[in-house]
């Protein structure tokens, strides 16, 4: 026998090199895995979730009830008014673009075309001037005639700073009330000497009696409907 005999073939071969074609496709599902991880942020920034989820969490914390409701009640309610505000919207969206696209009728870029007009006019239409005019000037956009010419890099975080704007606006005239229910609670206390008790406790079932009263849920989601319109 030869003791520096080859050793036998095991089958097992290390290959660390590549075609282009594979790095390439690498790279393609890496980029696309990454734009689905952002792809729920973005497109809920492109709906009317900002500006409810930012009111329902105003009312909470105007009342001072802590965690209540919960932060999952909060997201949860803000999901179901979301779909239901962007019903007539995402409706178009399926009827102009999913459902051609799924039968074969019009192609990928143009189903795209289609999906992002309404959501355009919905934006465009919550969207104020200013914001919009800011973010054109910067990354000096001309000769726009139609909210077709707004590239949605352009609309989308115009419309977010809009929204906050709003909801901020909304969150102001949701803690009036209560804030006036602080000072005179607070106010009664000091006048009668009782420096050590937290007005916030004293207060507490006060403003909540008070939500409870003018029915204050239905109040705030009728108004969150009606700044859409």
């Amino acid at each position: 026998m030869n003791a520096l005999a080859a050793p036998a073939d095991t089958g097992l071969q290390l290959n660390f090199g590549g075609s282009g074609d594979d790095t390439s496709m690498t790279v393609k599902l890496i980029l696309l895995l990454t734009v689905l991880s952002v792809a729920p942020s973005i497109l809920l920034l492109m709906t009317s979730f900002t500006r409810i989820a930012i009111v329902l969490s105003f009312v909470r914390n105007s009342l001072g009830t802590q965690q209540m409701p919960p932060n999952q009640v909060i997201m949860g309610i803000s999901l179901l008014l979301t779909f239901f505000v962007m019903g007539p919207t995402l409706q178009q969206v399926n009827n102009q673009a999913l459902q051609p696209f799924f039968k074969g009728e019009i192609s990928q870029n143009a189903a795209m075309d289609k999906a992002t007009a309404p959501m355009k006019e919905f934006m465009a239409k919550q969207t104020r001037e200013s914001d919009l005019k800011l973010f054109l000037d910067y990354s000096q956009k001309k000769n726009i005639n139609s909210i077709d010419d707004i590239p949605l890099t352009t609309l989308v975080p115009a419309f977010a700073i809009s929204e906050l704007k709003t909801a901020f606006q909304m969150g102001f005239l949701i803690f009036i009330p209560f804030v006036i229910i602080d000072m005179i609670v607070a106010s009664i206390l000091m006048a009668m000497g009782m420096m050590m008790v937290p007005p916030s406790l004293i207060s507490l079932p006060f403003k909540i009696l008070l939500f409870i009263l003018v029915d204050g849920w239905h109040l705030v989601v009728q108004s969150l409907f009606v700044s859409f319109k």
